[in-house]
């Protein structure tokens, strides 16, 4: 699985193999059983992650015990909470692994003597980050102007193999719609246009 990690350190930097080699086997790569929670909200965040193998989930609880789930990070993606920016430190998310996940484990603590030791790892962490805001602006602006149906179809289209592998009570809180609401747009979609102009209204 470490050869994700070449494969992104040859993206980003000019690093030679040897170099990328020593920054490989500095890093630390960790299991975490499934219900694993990573962050719990309210707490200060002190690690941040990247997907190597499994899934892990993005979920708040309302003061009314309401729980909104409001994104699923699987391979190759980087899970870690954006609030530097704020006084207050606190997560406004909870992060639970949903299935046995391998995760690359980044210490926030020490995060600068990372780069230090290594200038081109935080160039490359940071178009990394570029890239994730770039796509995360651009699925904010299709939810916000979609439908629910619209939404399922771009799931489909982006991230097919996910429907299988969360909880679909836990996928239409991240859609923004109910349980019943997706299983009837499952239904639709899937018997397709024809079929369903066929179905008595």
């Amino acid at each position: 699985m470490r050869e994700i990690l070449f494969k992104y350190l040859a993206k980003f930097t000019t690093l030679s193999a040897e170099e990328q080699k020593a920054i490989v086997d500095e890093i630390v790569v960790r299991e975490y059983p499934r219900r694993t929670v990573l962050l719990r909200q309210g707490d200060v965040p002190d690690k941040c992650y990247f997907v190597l193998k499994g899934c892990v989930r993005q979920y708040s609880v309302d003061e009314d015990g309401r729980e909104t789930t409001s994104n699923f990070y699987t391979e190759e993606q980087a899970v870690t909470v954006f609030n530097r920016h704020r006084r207050d430190l606190a997560s406004e998310f909870s992060f639970e692994c949903l299935e046995d996940s391998v995760l690359v484990v980044g210490d926030l603590v020490v995060e600068k003597d990372m780069y230090v030791k290594h200038a081109q790892l935080e160039s490359m962490t940071r178009r990394m980050i570029e890239e994730m805001f770039g796509r995360m602006q651009d699925d904010f602006a299709a939810f916000v102007s979609s439908t629910p149906e619209e939404r399922f179809k771009a799931l489909l289209r982006n991230r097919p193999g996910l429907i299988e592998r969360v909880p679909q009570h836990q996928l239409a809180s991240c859609l923004g719609m109910t349980p019943e609401s997706l299983s009837r747009i499952k239904k639709r979609v899937r018997r397709g246009p024809d079929e369903a102009d066929l179905t008595p209204s």
